[in-house]
């Protein structure tokens, strides 16, 4: 049986900003939902001039020289799951490579899947940060067109098989940071999972199509205020970050903007600020700038 092609929209090298550590991250190409605040608006249709079909050979011929410098791989999108096989057979062959095998295996998910893909990876994979646009169905239409059924039932069967490694939370102003539905969320993910770790990612209009750049930009006080709101219903959790509250600069690679609180180093609770790769976010003000990676997002844990 012929082993199956990925079709990838593009691979970054080096990247901390999906999942632990220094991480080699495919993206591949579809994505069932059509969100309005989508800063990779290009990897949503199943095929794209701009997307190149490559085989677990090829891949893994391109993370082989980089694995001194690599903590693990992340599959993200578009939407891993919808190419499910290809990430089954690249997770495999990574994890019995010897000169591989120590590197941790995650996947970047919407969650749009069912029970059953995630039975077929979990043997192979080591974690999943799992984005929940809103836990509300009828913000989540809006948000992404799509019902949030399949999501809310991916958390929780990868929280009791222990692979939820981290719930992104995107925050848009006027949309989805009511006190109310912050408190929802935050009540139904620790039902879920009593030490969930959250990530908040703050709505920024760089890459998104014109129909999301109306909507108002999470600034520090909205972001400051959601993540009160959370910690002050229960998400504070247990487990530090694998990465340091002040990134390294031994890369030399860039960061964006972030809203640090004071005193707090090493909780579950981050935020995260999209910005332009391979380049400095943008300053917001208020809000303290530090280095770190080119991958898109910027992002400091308290």
């Amino acid at each position: 049986m012929r082993a199956p092609l990925g079709l990838v929209a593009d691979t970054v090298r080096f990247s901390w900003v999906d999942g632990p550590g220094n991480r080699f991250v495919v993206f591949l190409q579809g994505c069932g939902f059509n969100c309005v605040a989508c800063h990779n608006p290009h990897t949503i249709p199943a095929a794209s001039v701009r997307a190149r079909e490559v085989s677990v050979t090829q891949l893994l011929d391109e993370i082989r020289p980089l694995e001194p410098y690599l903590s693990g791989l992340t599959m993200s999108g578009g939407e891993a799951t919808r190419q499910a096989g290809f990430v089954r057979e690249l997770f495999a062959a990574a994890r019995d490579d010897a000169s591989l095998s120590r590197l941790t295996r995650f996947i970047d998910s919407n969650g749009d899947t069912d029970v059953g893909t995630w039975q077929g990876l979990a043997p192979v994979t080591d974690g999943v940060m799992l984005d929940l646009k809103a836990l509300r169905p009828d913000t989540h239409r809006y948000l992404t067109g799509a019902d949030n059924a399949r999501v809310l039932d991916s958390i929780r069967y990868l929280a009791g098989a222990g692979l939820l490694y981290e719930v992104r939370l995107l925050l848009v102003p006027g949309v989805n940071d009511s006190p109310a539905e912050l408190r929802e969320t935050a009540s139904w993910l620790l039902a879920a999972n009593p030490s969930v770790r959250v990530k908040v990612n703050a709505f920024r209009h760089h890459g998104v199509r014109a129909a999301g750049r109306g909507w108002p930009e999470a600034d520090c006080a909205t972001v400051d205020a959601a993540c009160e709101v959370l910690r002050s219903a229960g998400v504070t959790g247990h487990a530090a970050t694998e990465e340091p509250a002040a990134a390294s600069t031994a890369s030399g690679r860039s960061s964006g903007t972030t809203c640090p609180q004071p005193g707090r180093t090493s909780t579950s609770l981050s935020v995260a600020w999209p910005s332009q790769p391979r380049r400095s976010a943008p300053t917001t003000p208020g809000c303290s700038t530090r280095r770190r990676p080119s991958t898109g997002e910027a992002s400091t844990t308290w």
